[in-house]
């Protein structure tokens, strides 16, 4: 369903101009209509860009955001639906079959009469098995089979590629256990965060007194939650400090764990998780554990098992009958990000479809609605930042021969995975049907985690992909070396029947998307692995110092971004996504020079190639945010605010000053002694 006037294109090769039968005249160009020229782009670029949609496209009030994305998600949510509508009035369709589970997931979640009447009982087993606990070893197996189904209680943990031996998989334990996520909303002493606080009280009572409980016992178990999830933050790290992969990397045998924490068996936890044989652990944060430890005394089992059930219930409210839904949905929503409706129920259902189901959904959103020749498109953009990449390290004035020779040789042992795997996950063990919605959560919650723990002690399949194709987004692996950019990603709204010109496709696809996840590779995280997945210093000592004196300097320049009064972007924490969006602007518009369009300087709607990739790389960046969402993105994403995604990058770029006149002492150019390079 579209709610606003922007078309989509699946850009193809296969497309072109002269199979276009819109007329030129009709066409309305995006990077045109977008802008608002009452905005001098030497002040404000990112408002120069887009405020134009911004007015004209409020963000409605079951949104956290407006923009791109969501635009993007729209037209995906859309065909997703005909997918899931498609096989939901299959009723004959064979058991076991990606029609059945998809037809049947989505049937049970729109089925909102027998999710009400069945109200709690989905979990009444689990619920059980925690009023069972009667001692800590009785305690430590049931937060075990709690992590087995998809909760997360007390801790953290997964099994993912070592590290420091990107061919063998580990054990990871981590910080977890908070309902708010992340441990500054226990302590931060803002206005808006002590209220987000006092309001999560009131959300533990209230969701207490929908589970069964007397409002007396409710505010008592409330403010017992509340003890304890402050003590497990006050033993959390900050988010900036979990960048460090080094700080982060402790490993040890499953002894040596246990005589730091002597109240958990850790032989025994794993187990109880699922995992069998496990020798060696890797700890991220020693002293959360110590903690942990010392709480599975210092707390009584009634505390414990009353946590145990609100992490329960926590873990799967959105999913129970309308009092527990929409309780959730007002703190975590409403509260905190300041969505003041829900989306419609279908749009959610699809949504929650595609995230459990999505290996089964983009099987067929490959085959019928992917044209064809996506994938190579794709691919051409990709190995062309690839080769500018290249030329860009060899004429970097900052790093010796011998550095750049490793950079060189990590470039070229990136695997793109482009498009969609070559091979498909195996979900047939997933039963599948119409009767509880819950119970299809919990199947495919199980799938998952057995699915990840089953890898352990195999050998690491480096083939598998982390992404689904039809997921607007993208990521770069540093264990395996890799970037995948899903087909959805070839979505550039505004054109309809004709082929982007290349300032486009390379402001978006390959400034935003190739250009930032190969960077990813060489930022101050990816660039302490090496072309193996390693953890390992590739670096001269003097050109690590250099480095680090460059990731200084863009870290103080977003740290002055004051996104909110008295808010400003933390610049440690979104270090690595702000020296992606640097590279990844420097390299697409290194790849654009290479096109015919920019040597011909081609004008397009009266704007200069130049000036048209610009824009389209603000346009890559397009979203309007709510300022409740807005603040809860400055404490807990490690990206910065759209607005500084662009202007950051772009106050550094002398190809930009040209293209749009931007004089010295402007808003948008630092000066030369303060302008920030580094690939």
């Amino acid at each position: 369903m579209r709610i606003y006037k922007l078309s989509f294109l699946i850009v193809t090769i296969a497309l072109s101009l002269s199979s276009c039968n819109q007329k030129e005249a009709d066409f309305q160009d995006p990077l045109i209509t977008n802008r608002d020229t009452t905005v001098n782009p030497s002040d404000d670029f990112f408002m120069y860009a887009n405020g134009g949609w911004f007015k004209r496209n409020p963000i409605p009030a079951s949104e956290r955001s407006n923009g791109i994305f969501r635009t993007i998600g729209d037209t995906i949510n859309s065909q997703i639906k005909q997918i899931c509508e498609k096989s939901a009035a299959m009723t004959d369709a064979v058991k076991g079959s990606n029609e059945q589970k998809i037809g049947d997931f989505y049937a049970s979640g729109m089925d909102t009469l027998t999710i009400e009447k069945l109200g709690l009982s989905p979990l009444k087993e689990d619920l059980n098995k925690i009023k069972s606990i009667k001692d800590i070893p009785s305690l430590l197996a049931t937060i075990g089979y709690l992590h087995s189904i998809g909760t997360n209680p007390g801790f953290s943990f997964y099994v993912g590629q070592d590290d420091k031996n990107s061919a063998k998989y580990a054990v990871f334990l981590g910080q977890g256990g908070l309902g708010m996520g992340n441990r500054d909303y226990y302590f931060n002493t803002d206005k808006e965060t002590v209220n987000i606080r006092n309001e999560y009280v009131k959300h533990l009572q209230a969701i207490a007194e929908l589970m069964g409980n007397t409002q007396e016992v409710a505010k008592k178990n409330a403010i017992s939650i509340m003890k304890m999830e402050t003590e497990l933050a006050k033993n959390s790290r900050k988010l900036e400090v979990l960048r460090d992969p080094i700080k982060n990397y402790n490993k040890m045998s499953v002894g040596d764990l246990n005589k730091v924490t002597p109240n958990v068996d850790w032989k025994s936890m794993t187990a109880s998780i699922g995992i069998k044989n496990v020798d060696t652990l890797i700890v991220g944060q020693p002293e959360f554990y110590k903690a942990l430890n010392q709480m599975v005394k210092s707390y009584s089992i009634e505390d414990w098992k009353t946590y145990l059930e609100w992490d329960l219930v926590n873990s799967y409210a959105s999913y129970l009958n309308a009092a527990f839904e929409k309780q959730n949905f007002y703190f975590f929503s409403t509260v905190m990000s300041g969505v003041k409706e829900q989306k419609p129920r279908w749009k959610r259902i699809v949504e929650q479809t595609d995230g459990s189901l999505g290996e089964l959904i983009g099987q067929v959103y490959v085959k019928e609605y992917l044209p064809k020749g996506s994938k190579e498109k794709l691919l051409e953009i990709g190995n062309n930042i690839r080769k500018v990449y290249a030329e860009r390290i060899k004429k970097l004035d900052w790093m010796s021969e011998d550095t750049k020779k490793k950079a060189l040789f990590k470039l070229s042992k990136i695997e793109m995975k482009v498009g969609y795997p070559d091979k498909w996950k195996d979900l047939s063990s997933i039963t599948i049907n119409r009767n509880s919605f819950l119970e299809n959560i919990k199947a495919t919650n199980k799938w998952a985690i057995n699915d990840m723990i089953s890898k352990y002690g195999k050998p690491v399949d480096r083939t598998e992909w982390g992404m689904y194709p039809q997921t607007y987004n993208a990521y770069y692996n540093p264990s395996n070396n890799e970037i995948c950019v899903p087909a959805c990603n070839i979505l550039v709204p505004g054109f309809e029947g004709r082929m982007p010109d290349d300032a486009v496709l390379y402001g978006i696809i390959g400034g935003s998307t190739f250009g930032h996840e190969i960077t990813h590779g060489f930022d101050d995280q990816g660039s302490q692995y090496d072309e193996k997945g390693n953890l390992n210093n590739w670096w001269t000592e003097e050109d690590l110092k250099k480095f680090k004196a460059k990731t200084k300097l863009i870290v103080e320049q977003f740290a002055k971004y004051e996104a909110l009064p008295g808010k400003f972007v933390n610049g440690d924490a979104t270090q690595g996504e702000n020296i992606a969006d640097l590279g990844g602007v420097v390299m697409g518009f290194e790849a654009f020079k290479k096109s015919a369009q920019y040597k011909n300087k081609e004008k397009i709607s009266g704007l200069t190639p130049e000036q048209r990739f610009f824009l389209a790389y603000g346009y890559a960046w397009m979203v309007n945010i709510k300022p409740e969402s807005l603040a809860q993105q400055l404490l807990t994403d490690v990206h910065s605010p759209a607005k500084y995604r662009i202007n950051g990058p772009l106050e550094n770029n002398p190809d930009f000053y040209k293209a749009f006149d931007i004089k010295p002492g402007s808003k948008m150019r630092r000066s030369d002694s303060e302008r920030v390079v580094i690939w």
